[in-house]
């Protein structure tokens, strides 16, 4: 049986689909260029949290808040659908990579540090 967070994924991953379809945009979707799109959002993503301070980070105003919501929703889109172009799991992706992540990061030896898995 499929978990919520995954059938909300496929129906994302489908939705974005018909988009590209409906466009004929299809043509211009290559993992390459659509990796370039993410990349480009996920800037534009970073752009929102120039030059404020780690306070102001968890303080946004309305405006602020809305471009965040709006840049997250387009990483997301592009991701799904890299993902869908490469016929990649993403929920189930996502769930090795937080299984691997455990391992490299064991609480024990991590808790409470910001140092990447290599410094231990």
């Amino acid at each position: 049986m499929a978990s919520p967070q995954n059938d909300s994924l496929e129906t994302l991953t489908l939705a974005m689909r018909q988009f590209a379809e409906e466009r004929e945009w299809e043509q211009f979707h290559s993992p390459k260029n659509l990796t370039m799109a993410l990349a480009g959002e996920t800037a534009e993503l970073l752009d929102c949290f120039r030059w404020l301070s780690e306070e102001d980070s968890y303080q946004l105003n309305d405006e602020q808040m809305l471009a965040v919501k709006d840049e997250l929703a387009d990483v997301l889109l592009f991701t799904v659908r890299l993902a869908d172009k490469l016929n990649i799991d993403l929920f189930g992706a996502a769930q090795q990579k937080m299984a691997k992540n455990a391992q490299r990061y064991p609480i024990e030896k991590v808790k409470g540090s910001a140092k990447k898995y290599t410094a231990y």
